[in-house]
């Protein structure tokens, strides 16, 4: 069995919005850090993975929400490398409330990049043994993100403190373009219950992106079903797709 990491954490104000709730990339931050934290643990830290002349990327998360980390809550924070295949390795990451009570799962899937090539590299098995991941065969599939057929989008400039180590935007930095094209009401309105996200390409330094978006309304499907308010988003520059995603919400 795949081995399981747990953390604390006390839900800073920082970490948080104008709904006193945690924010994606805070999220995602502390969930990377505990994943860091049980690589140390298990001697696979950055610089064991460098001596294999590579590096970690994410290349999608599927999330799924009860609720977010409201300001000053302890949460605990825990994560397992459960499988890995020849190309791609999934994590779970879970952030539960101080009774045990699943606030947010995070399903991410992780590559091996060469830093020199920019090419993802076959995952070698003596990587991933200290974690006890499972070796399967298949590609895991998520929701489909359908494109945007009729929507709008705001221009974004790609900040210096947007990049990361790995020299271009870090991944969490993307929910930021996505969500704030929605608009201060649409936010302080709704909640996010899912969200799926791929990244297509690296964003770098100087870049002009369009955060392109389109609100899907609630409706009815052909069973008769209610079918939830979605939002679809594409992080563009020009006419290439660097970054997908389909967003769920709830009104609050």
């Amino acid at each position: 069995m795949a081995a399981k990491y747990q953390t604390t954490h006390e839900v800073a104000y920082y970490e948080c919005d104008i709904n006193q709730t945690m924010t994606f990339p805070a999220m995602l931050g502390i969930a990377i850090k505990t994943s860091e934290e049980q690589s140390a643990a298990l001697n696979r830290g950055p610089e064991v993975i460098a001596s294999y002349g590579l590096t970690w990327i994410i290349t999608s998360y599927h999330i799924t929400m009860t609720r977010l980390p409201r300001v000053g809550e302890q949460i605990q924070v825990a994560t397992q490398a459960r499988e890995y295949n020849k190309f791609f390795c999934y994590r779970y990451f879970w952030l539960l409330a101080e009774d045990g009570t699943e606030l947010v799962k995070i399903e991410a899937v992780f590559a091996l990049m060469d830093p020199e090539t920019r090419k993802v590299s076959s995952v070698p098995d003596e990587i991933v043994a200290p974690f006890g991941s499972e070796k399967i065969k298949r590609i895991k599939r998520y929701p489909k993100i359908t494109p945007i057929t009729q929507g709008q989008f705001l221009p974004y400039r790609v900040r210096f403190y947007d990049i990361d180590s790995n020299q271009h935007v870090n991944n969490a930095m993307y929910f930021n373009w996505l969500m704030d094209v929605l608009g201060y009401e649409f936010l302080t309105k709704h909640e996010v219950t899912q969200v799926t996200i791929r990244f297509d390409r690296e964003v770098a330094y100087g870049h002009l992106i369009e955060s392109h978006f389109q609100i899907n309304e609630k409706t009815v499907d052909e069973a008769g079903e209610a079918v939830p308010l979605q939002t679809i988003h594409e992080i563009k520059i020009g006419e290439d797709t660097y970054c997908e995603a389909i967003f769920t919400w709830r009104e609050k």
